[in-house]
């Protein structure tokens, strides 16, 4: 069906708006469709038009529903803030889309999560039941974190296979602190690393969210380049050379959003770099638990000295409402952490805290993580297959929840359009993806989106790169 017949459908729905109640469910995709004679990509291209306007929301596997329409105010109301909060402190950095709400039938592969079939919901919710009738969930824990967790995280890292390489230094409980999920635990790093107005070394592309917790920070971000997975050696000594900056952020393990990891040489090398210079490497392990083809090596296992700031969250692993990181670290930097995590979040629920105690500490986390490595494999081979099917060439990923799609490889014609244009268009047409420009602290070097295969089912992989197509 044409443009014309998404815009009857949504015309329909504003009626419908118009005189329901707020939080009136409106009809379903599959009624409409049938209402309509319209296909599933007609009726979502309406109701994103309709979610547009701000008169619906929708709530994910519940429907579309009514919104309450917000009370009219005058500008002027507002407009004082202006002159008094002064310029924008935190570079212009919006929040990823990765976060955005779409119609709950759109092909989601924006979202930074794998969806709830492959997380251990059922062993969350039971050791949420069991924990909830101890006291100690009521009381204060430590602003560190509770002792048991943060020796699991210690005992976790002093584990890690080192075959290959130096032998893993001992790492103790002393050394680790509890922060709410990994964006707490990167935010209260950069904090306590560099003051406000300070450089901090960023690869390029690299984590949105890194990008704008150093920028509220008020910090300079240095990008380097990568270069066959990881920065150059002389790019990250010149770049600390020039700029003076103590701090490095890095994503050695299966990089959001490339997929990148750093061979045996590249983290010697780079290790060797932030030793020479003095500094601190902030190791971002947000893929810990998500390796696909062989287990995950955090650089902190090679680090004597207290140069590496290890962060690990359970989150994607776990549950999205398991907002649990630990963030381990030697020295009095330690202590500069521990008083950020203090001042911005008191400390973690402890009610969390065991509850992913239970989880980790159980034999069926062993089992789910073995389970969750071959289902995130059978995924990213199935999209990578369909992708390159349609003429896209993504690099295959050692593990990680994303592929990483340069729009202009292997594409004849006319340049590729702005990836900016291109997910606009795909999100009309049903399908959300997350654009390449927000995950550059500097100007981008190509036109790229991440596509997230963890998030939908395989049987809507051939419909996202249709979609993916049509909207080039």
């Amino acid at each position: 069906m044409s443009d014309d017949s998404s815009e009857q459908i949504a015309r329909h729905l504003r009626s419908l708006t118009a005189t329901a109640s707020p939080g009136s469910k409106l009809p379903s995709t599959r009624d409409l469709a049938a209402r309509f004679g319209a296909g599933p990509v007609t009726v979502q291209r309406a109701l994103a038009m309709v979610v547009a306007d701000g008169l619906v929301e929708t709530r994910p596997g519940r429907g579309t529903f009514v919104r309450a329409r917000p009370t009219q105010r005058r500008g002027a109301e507002v407009a004082w803030q202006t002159a008094a909060l002064g310029p924008r402190r935190d570079g212009a950095s919006p929040v990823g889309s990765t976060l955005r709400q779409v119609p709950h039938d759109t092909i989601a592969m924006h979202s930074g999560y794998p969806d709830e079939s492959l997380l251990p919901i059922r062993e969350v919710s039971a050791a949420l039941g069991r924990v909830a009738r101890r006291p100690e969930c009521y009381r204060r824990p430590p602003i560190a974190g509770i002792p048991e967790l943060r020796r699991w995280f210690a005992d976790e890292l002093s584990h890690t296979d080192s075959s290959g390489s130096a032998p893993a230094e001992s790492w103790h409980s002393a050394d680790v602190m509890v922060a709410s999920g990994g964006q707490a635990a990167l935010a209260a790093a950069f904090r306590a690393l560099a003051a406000p107005g300070e450089p901090i070394v960023m690869e390029s592309p690299t984590y949105w969210g890194a990008i704008g917790a150093a920028r509220q920070a008020g910090l300079v971000i240095v990008p380097v380049p990568r270069s066959d997975g990881a920065p150059r050696a002389d790019d990250l000594d010149a770049a600390l050379t020039s700029s003076g900056a103590r701090v490095f952020y890095a994503q050695p393990n299966h990089a959001n959003p490339t997929g990148d990891r750093w061979d045996a040489g590249q983290r010697s090398t780079i290790l060797d770099v932030i030793t020479a210079h003095r500094a601190f490497l902030v190791e971002d392990d947000w893929a810990h638990d998500l390796g696909i083809d062989e287990p995950v090596r955090p650089l902190a296992v090679a680090d004597r000295d207290g140069h590496v700031v290890y962060v690990r969250s359970l989150t994607k692993s776990m549950s999205p409402s398991m907002r649990v990181a630990g963030i381990l670290a030697r020295g009095p930097a330690r202590v500069r952490i521990e008083q950020a995590l203090a001042h911005s979040d008191l400390f973690v629920s402890p009610i969390l805290q065991w509850a992913a105690l239970e989880v980790v500490s159980r034999p069926a986390w062993r089992t789910h993580r073995k389970t969750l490595a071959r289902a995130l494999g059978d995924r990213r081979d199935a999209l990578l297959a369909a992708l390159r099917e349609a003429g896209f060439d993504p690099r295959r990923p050692a593990g990680g929840l994303h592929l990483w799609v340069d729009l202009g490889v292997g594409r004849a014609g006319d340049a590729p359009p702005d990836a900016d244009a291109v997910v606009g268009r795909a999100l009309t047409k049903g399908l959300a993806i997350s654009p390449g420009t927000e995950w550059f602290p500097a100007e981008p070097t190509g036109l790229f989106v991440r596509l997230t295969y963890s998030a939908v089912t395989p049987d809507r992989y051939d419909d996202a790169v249709r979609i993916l197509s049509e909207s080039l």
